[in-house]
């Protein structure tokens, strides 16, 4: 039964396994755990333990590629009576097969479609001498979305010589620009997010800094290239064929796919837009949900009825071309200091190490 308790917090060594059933488990020391004879535990239902299992062992080993990624174990009921196929350390291996006994599940390793770490057309495009060809598709492919007098966004700054000053809160000036996801050398951008919170992640804020914070809106509706939503692609293209997921891969991406962003931000001044609007490099860390998330192998970007769930997963930034406060494009309606008062990670765990991949079949065998 579902409602009984199976095990508890305390019956496991591994310490990140603990922590993770303890924030997840039920407080109920009427009852000893069965396993373990302790009353203090968090106890564990079924259902719980294969919420634990898929916490440590399936979110806890997600490897993140240049472009992509995929958890390196998972597991299923299927798999329950399958002979021993993950290599763990020796710590953990008595803690994984309590897991497995008491969720009625098995650990085994992820043959992983290989669109899920990057080998998708477009994006592989992207990163070839037919860039162009694909960023002009993203023009043709992603909608135009106005931003309105009647908007307001946030633009954080820190360490100002002069917080007051309205011109503090424009885009950098020319020797601080062409470091960015958007702006190069000959093209300043100012940035901004109508989330507070995402302003502070992506301005690596300390404790040590001055922050201050510009509430900015339109003197005129503006015109931005929207790559923040899930468009419609032709009738039998797949994740391996997807500009929707080339692109979601490559703002979810390092530094290494810059460049790339550029060359669709220059693009997009060409075209006469105002600016674009981006999904945010910190939108799975800011929302806790997972990132790469699939059912079957298929990404949820491709279920038309979870698109509204996969759209709201990331949250998006704005990037204005030019100096748009200077050219009073923006008026400052309001500048803030900000205060940080507490910090708090929400945090799970995963195994240290899981001895490697396990045999990767061949591709056509993950179609």
């Amino acid at each position: 039964m579902t409602d009984q308790f199976s095990i508890c917090s305390r019956c496991f060594k591994d310490e990140g396994l603990q922590l993770d059933a303890e924030r997840i488990g039920i407080n109920n020391n009427n009852k000893k755990c069965v396993n373990c004879l302790s009353n203090k535990g968090k106890k564990l239902t079924k259902e719980l333990v294969r919420k634990l299992c898929y916490i440590f062992f399936v979110r806890g080993t997600i490897e993140k590629f240049d472009y992509g990624g995929f958890p390196i174990i998972q597991m299923n009921e299927h798999k329950s009576n399958r002979k021993k196929s993950v290599e763990l350390s020796e710590h953990l291996e008595k803690d994984a097969k309590l897991i497995e006994s008491a969720g009625e599940i098995g650990l085994f390793y992820y043959a992983p479609r290989f669109w899920m770490f990057g080998e998708i057309e477009p994006l592989k495009d992207l990163q070839s001498d037919k860039r162009s060809k694909i960023i002009e598709k993203v023009f043709d492919l992603y909608p135009t979305k106005q931003i309105t007098t009647g908007e307001s966004f946030y633009r954080l700054r820190l360490n100002p010589e002069n917080p007051e000053d309205p011109n503090e809160y424009d885009s950098p000036p020319d020797e601080f620009i062409g470091n960015g996801r958007l702006d190069d050398e000959n093209l300043p951008l100012l940035y901004g997010s109508q989330d507070l919170q995402i302003c502070i992640h992506e301005c690596r804020t300390t404790v040590e800094d001055n922050i201050y914070v510009g509430k900015l809106r339109p003197e005129k509706n503006l015109k931005l290239l929207d790559l923040t939503e899930l468009i419609e692609e032709e009738e039998g293209v797949t994740e391996f064929d997807s500009l929707d997921l080339a692109i979601h891969f490559l703002f979810l991406a390092g530094k290494h796919s810059y460049k790339i962003c550029r060359e669709i931000s220059k693009a997009a001044f060409k075209k006469n837009y105002d600016g674009i609007i981006y999904p945010s490099y910190f939108s799975f860390v800011s929302n806790g949900l997972v990132p790469f998330e699939t059912i079957y192998g298929i990404s949820i970007r491709r279920y038309e009825k979870l698109k509204e769930y996969a759209k709201s997963q990331v949250i998006p930034n704005l990037a204005l071309f030019g100096r748009p406060i200077k050219n009073k494009i923006l008026t400052v309606e309001c500048i803030n200091k900000v205060l940080i008062n507490q910090v708090y990670y929400d945090t799970t765990f995963g195994p240290a190490a899981h001895n490697g991949f396990g045999p990767i079949p061949e591709e056509n065998e993950m179609l």
